[in-house]
């Protein structure tokens, strides 16, 4: 079976092609009638699914993979852990599930890319949620202590209340779509025209 593909996006760091290679891969091997129980990287696969946050595909896969492949090999069920986590929408459970194994290189890099990106989305999902929260729960949210969510936060703007322990979310500020002016489309029509004519 040739790898190359995923081995290549893994050196690149190209984790969001992940899924979609091992999948690909999946089905080549199946149409080919081959045997990959053993050697097949399922934590790889299952992390390439987790990256694009693809849970219900993760969970199919999940299903797929043999009992005792699942028992023999602990990496798996540390992915998998992740991924019912994030199924339960356990935010805080999500860092604890990363945290709690010692990762393999290989599944490593993909993890802690992961983990960026996710502190990157609750950190999104906060900020289009509340105007003010507790650093305690902000912390939670983002997997960090809360000294380091604080800081965090204030280096995206926000500011900290240290009396109430509560920080202010600072927006994003939204582009406002610019409307046409009818007599601006007009003027530019008869220049075009003209400089045509």
């Amino acid at each position: 079976m040739d790898f190359s593909p995923l081995t290549d996006a893994l050196a690149s760091k190209s984790y969001h092609r992940i899924a979609d290679i091992c999948d690909k891969l999946m089905l080549q091997v199946a149409y080919e009638g081959i045997s990959f129980r053993d050697e097949w990287p399922y934590a790889i696969h299952l992390l390439g699914h987790i990256y694009v946050d693809d849970i219900n595909s993760a969970r199919f896969l999940w299903k797929m993979i043999p009992f005792d492949v699942k028992e023999s090999k602990p990496e798996i069920s540390a992915v998998w852990k992740i991924g019912q986590r994030l199924w339960t929408k356990d935010y805080g459970g999500v860092h604890e599930a990363i945290r709690e194994f010692n990762w393999s290189p290989e599944c490593h890099t993909v993890v802690a890319a992961f983990s960026e990106l996710y502190t990157k989305r609750m950190f999104e999902l906060l900020v289009s949620a509340y105007s003010t929260i507790s650093i305690q729960d902000t912390s939670l949210f983002l997997g960090m202590s809360e000294d380091d969510a604080a800081n965090y936060a204030v280096q995206q703007g926000w500011t900290v209340d240290a009396a109430s322990r509560m920080l202010t979310v600072k927006k994003q500020v939204v582009a406002k779509e610019q409307k046409l002016d009818p007599s601006k489309l007009q003027r530019l029509t008869e220049y075009v025209f003209h400089l045509e004519h």
